[in-house]
C-alpha cells in the first residue's frame, strides 16, 4: 500500500495523536491528501507538515479517498460520524483511532471499517519513536484486517490484532500506567515546591523505577513502607500530609492497595 498510485488518505482530526500518526505515515511514504479539523489553524498546521490540503468544513472533505482515518475526541466522533461518511465512495475504508469506542460503531454507516489504535501518550511538542509504539488493529473483514496490519507494520515493529473488548481493557490499563502515574508526578512536584525543592531531584528515582520493570515484574519491583508494612513510617507520612487532605487520602488508598496486593500475592 505504501506509495500505491491513487491511494488517498484523509485525516479527520488534527490533535496530538492525529499529528504524530499523520507525520509518521507521511515520512514513511504514505500520501495524505487532506486534513480536516474544526479549528482551521490546527488543520493548516498539520497539513503544511505533510504537504496536504486542509479544511475546517465537513462538507469540504474529499469524497474520493481510499482511507479515512478519524482521530477525534470520543464525543466529537459520535456527533460527526454520519457527516464523516456521508457522500464518500462506497468502497472506502473508514477507521478510528479511539481506545474505548467499539469497531461496530461504524456498522450501518460504512461497508468497510475498522480501528487503528496506537497505544501511547502523545504531545505535539514531544517527538516519539513510532517503531516502538504498539499498534492494535481490527477490521470487519479479514482482508482489511490484513491491510491495516501491513500498514501498521510499515511504521511500527509492534503490531497486534485486538478485539474491541480487548482494546477497551488496554485503554483502562493505560490510564493507570500513564495518566494516573503522571498525576502522581504532579502531586510530587506540588509537595516538593512547598519545601522549596526542585522536581528534578526525583528524576533519577523515576527513571530507575521505569527501568526496573523492563527486567522485573511490577510486583517484584515494588518497594516502600506499604510493601514492608512499616506502619510507623506511614503514620508519620500521613501526619506530614495533614495540611493536604486530598493527597493524604490518595496516600492512604494506595498504601492499602499495595499492602493488600502483596498479602494476596505472597
Amino acid at each position: 500500500m505504501k506509495n500505491k498510485k491513487g491511494f488517498k488518505i484523509v485525516f479527520v482530526g488534527a490533535g496530538n495523536l492525529a499529528t504524530h500518526l499523520a507525520v509518521t505515515l507521511y515520512r514513511y511514504g504514505f500520501a495524505i491528501t487532506q486534513v480536516y479539523s474544526r479549528t482551521s489553524t490546527a488543520a493548516a498546521h498539520l497539513a503544511q507538515q505533510i504537504e496536504a490540503d486542509h479544511t475546517a468544513n465537513l462538507q469540504e472533505i474529499v469524497t474520493d479517498a481510499s482511507l479515512y482515518i478519524v482521530s477525534l475526541t470520543d464525543a466529537a466522533f459520535i456527533e460527526l460520524l454520519p457527516d464523516i461518511v456521508e457522500g464518500k465512495r462506497k468502497d472506502a475504508l473508514f477507521v478510528h483511532t479511539a481506545g474505548t469506542i467499539p469497531m461496530d460503531v461504524w456498522h450501518g454507516f460504512a461497508d468497510r471499517y475498522g480501528v487503528f489504535y496506537p497505544m501511547q501518550t502523545f504531545s505535539k511538542q514531544r517527538q516519539v519513536d513510532f517503531t516502538q509504539i504498539p499498534i492494535f488493529v481490527e477490521a470487519n473483514t479479514k482482508e482489511d484486517t490484513a491491510l491495516l496490519f501491513n500498514m501498521a507494520s510499515e511504521i511500527s515493529r509492534k503490531v497486534y490484532e485486538a478485539t474491541s473488548e480487548q482494546r477497551k481493557k488496554l485503554h483502562v490499563a493505560a490510564v493507570f500506567a500513564c495518566n494516573f502515574t503522571n498525576h502522581l508526578y504532579a502531586l510530587t512536584a506540588e509537595l516538593l515546591q512547598k519545601s522549596d525543592l526542585p522536581f528534578d531531584v526525583m528524576l533519577p528515582l523515576i527513571d530507575e523505577t521505569s527501568r526496573k520493570i523492563h527486567t522485573l515484574t511490577p510486583h517484584d519491583a515494588q518497594t516502600g513502607p506499604a510493601k514492608r508494612n512499616d506502619e510507623l513510617v506511614m503514620e508519620e507520612h500521613l501526619r506530614m500530609l495533614s495540611d493536604t487532605p486530598e493527597i493524604a487520602k490518595i496516600y492512604a488508598i494506595l498504601s492499602e492497595s499495595i499492602a493488600n496486593h502483596h498479602k494476596t500475592k505472597e
